[in-house]
């Protein structure tokens, strides 16, 4: 099908724009603020993977460096779990700024991540980072909008759009054109863009390419042309039903502050009281009191454990656990560890069903929002979403719990019951706990995770077509 008439149309309204001098102050303006974002990203993402690399490795020598000792106090001397970026949190922040990349590590003890970029920070971090997803995100759709809100209403106002539809052109013509002039009028900013944006995708990853990464990046940018494009096609519609170009602008405007501000912040606050968390405080408190209702194992008389004792007597036949053939405390420790980890297991999986209900109503108001559809889509693909902080806690608690349980392992083996004797052991031990390593959810996971998000911008962009349809047939030149 043949775009001509289209075409004449787009070049028609870029020359308009550009006549315009402001235009390639607020181009400028953009751009530099697009650099900068960059930069950031860049400058965020070498600095947080290289002291990850740095201090993960520096944890992992001073394990090995300790001396010999007791595997129960090694437990209990702990370890480091850092978090690595990825590739694409240089474009997209998300919510790496609000959440620790650091644990801590030791027995019977689940400690929450720390050292997050807010914690460091002032209020002013309140207002928000400026990163490159936030500027197509936000800013970009703005500009879309002042683009393109005189784009019919203009015509309409100085009385050429009779004329242009008396020469034969339809009302599907002009507003593809209209559209098509206002894209290609975006694409001059998003294309440079996105031609930095691979470099240094490219650079970080020192050319070298893998599928999951490649898909991300090209997911990324799919998406965000998408949601680009369908915010030209909103200037048009809004400009073709609108009287004046000044009614256009408004409601264009309150489209805007609508769907980037007011509702995100709404559907926050309405997630929130709707399904209420409890406070940090509660949440360990709670933890605690679970705990002892079991027992402590570091209490030779508590009735759980005691119980355990006695019937280890009775088992291996004995009047003593110095005569028992294994350590008794090591044996102790491991039923305390198992005990302990469950309980905070079945607490957080609790605490996380409430958060997953905050998160689910979030991506279901995607469906009367797109930013709120791209923003998730866009965390997710750059591994900064919530999912993600998730997912690196528990592979984090996976290792804390698999050191604990192998330090005391090595005390039931190793240690004897009677105190006359050595209770440490050798430090060549230490190195049989893995250092640990940070796997980054799959591609697969990730769209999974995303679905909603993902329908409901097809579904958008659905809608769109059914609006311009409608527009089409409807549409007066008056």
């Amino acid at each position: 099908m043949s775009l001509f008439v289209e075409n004449v149309i787009a070049q028609h309204f870029r020359k308009t724009v550009f006549k315009n001098q402001a235009v390639y102050f607020i181009f400028l303006f953009v751009g530099i603020l697009l650099l900068y974002a960059a930069f950031t990203g860049w400058e965020n993402y070498t600095n947080q993977n290289e002291s990850s690399t740095k201090y993960q490795h520096q944890s992992r020598e001073d394990w090995l460096k300790n001396p010999d000792k007791n595997p129960h106090r090694m437990a209990h001397y702990g370890n480091f779990a850092f978090r690595e970026s990825s590739l694409l949190s240089v474009f997209e922040f998300g919510m790496e700024s609000y959440f620790g990349n650091v644990l801590f590590l030791e027995a019977h003890k689940q400690n929450t991540a720390n050292f997050s970029e807010a914690g460091f920070s002032n209020s002013m971090l309140r207002f928000g980072e400026i990163s490159v997803a936030m500027v197509l995100q936000i800013l970009l759709p703005l500009l879309i909008f002042f683009l393109g809100f005189n784009s019919v209403a203009y015509e309409r106002e100085n009385g050429t759009l009779k004329l242009i539809l008396s020469q034969g052109i339809s009302w599907k013509q002009l507003l593809l054109g209209k559209i098509l002039g206002v894209a290609s009028v975006m694409m001059m900013l998003f294309v440079p863009t996105l031609l930095v944006l691979v470099f240094i995708w490219l650079l970080l990853q020192n050319f070298t390419l893998s599928i999951d990464e490649t898909i991300q990046m090209l997911l990324f940018v799919c998406f965000h042309f998408i949601y680009l494009i369908f915010f030209c096609a909103i200037a048009v519609l809004i400009s073709a039903s609108s009287k004046t170009s000044k009614k256009a602008l408004v409601s264009l405007i309150g489209i805007w502050l609508v769907f980037t501000i007011i509702l995100p912040r709404t559907t926050q606050a309405i997630g929130a009281y709707v399904y209420e968390a409890p406070s940090k405080i509660q949440f360990n408190s709670d933890i605690e009191k679970d705990i002892l209702k079991q027992g402590d194992s570091h209490n030779p008389n508590d009735v759980h454990y005691k119980a355990i004792k006695d019937s280890l007597l009775r088992a291996y036949k004995v009047d003593s656990i110095q005569k028992l053939p294994f350590n008794y405390s090591g044996f102790i420790m491991t039923e305390g560890e198992k005990i302990s980890s469950n309980i905070y297991n079945k607490h957080l999986d609790s605490l996380l069903e409430i958060y997953k209900k905050q998160n689910r109503f979030s991506k279901i108001v995607s469906f009367i929002n797109p930013y709120i559809a791209i923003k998730n889509v866009s965390m997710g693909l750059s591994n900064t979403d919530y999912d993600s902080y998730i997912d690196f806690q528990k592979q984090a608690e996976a290792y804390r719990y698999t050191m604990a349980q192998k330090m005391n392992r090595l005390q039931i083996k190793h240690i004897s019951n009677d105190k006359s004797k050595p209770d440490a052991i050798d430090k060549s031990h230490w190195a049989d706990i893995q250092e640990f390593h940070y796997e980054p959810k799959g591609i697969w996971d990730v769209l999974k995770s995303e679905v909603i998000s993902i329908i409901s911008i097809i579904l958008w962009m659905g809608l769109l077509f059914f609006f311009i349809k409608i527009a089409i047939k409807n549409l007066k030149a008056i």
